[in-house]
């Protein structure tokens, strides 16, 4: 259990969210954002999307970073809605970059360095589905990529990798005030540096 549901934030709700029949298909289809010309978008969950989001804002060539919901099945859901443990949402960061200086392969080994990905449904003390690993793509080639890193990554260690790797789905931007959460001073109002290049601990919480 996170310390926000500790704290009262994203309870599970007395009922399950509803779905609306009608839009019930929006969440599992691609995710049709564009990014800026030039740049591709990536999509990781990594846990909690706060200390995920701040590691790849520190690097080169990343342009732009939001946290999100996707993966879900209902449309347009609330942090509540996703803390419920009812809707299938992952805590996910959407990175766009410029595939011109920051390779994918870059920013998979980032995605690697910020949790642990033999964890079922779980970072630390943050347990639920949408704490789960996985790697979401927009191209063949960022799958095939995907695939072969989670393959480099499974023969250093002794547990097996539970990352799931699928397609990228419809991105839900996250409520305003998880935006770039730990540089604006997390919890606590200590900012953390987004300067890239920017190897100070992450406080994950602030």
């Amino acid at each position: 259990m996170s310390w926000l549901t500790k704290l009262g934030f994203g309870t599970r709700s007395p009922t399950e969210p509803s779905i609306d029949p009608s839009s019930s298909s929006i969440p599992q289809s691609s995710d049709d954002d564009v990014p800026a010309p030039g740049q591709e978008f990536a999509q990781f969950g990594a846990g909690c999307f706060w200390g995920v989001e701040l590691a790849f804002q520190r690097v080169t060539a990343v342009t732009k970073t939001e946290v999100g919901y996707s993966q879900g099945f209902i449309h347009d859901p609330s942090y509540n809605d996703v803390c419920s443990g009812t809707t299938n949402h992952s805590e996910v960061v959407r990175v766009q970059y410029d595939p011109k200086e920051c390779s994918y392969e870059t920013l998979l080994d980032v995605f690697w360095s910020r949790h642990d990905p033999t964890t079922v449904n779980r970072q630390g003390n943050d347990v639920g589905t949408q704490y789960r690993s996985g790697i979401y793509f927009y191209t063949p080639e960022q799958e095939k990529a995907a695939l072969e890193s989670k393959d480099r990554q499974q023969k250093q260690l002794n547990r097996n990798i539970v990352t799931e790797i699928l397609p990228a789905k419809k991105f839900y931007r996250a409520e305003e005030y998880h935006q770039q959460y730990l540089e604006k001073g997390g919890r606590f109002g200590f900012k953390q540096s987004s300067d890239k290049g920017c190897n100070d601990p992450i406080r994950c919480y602030g």
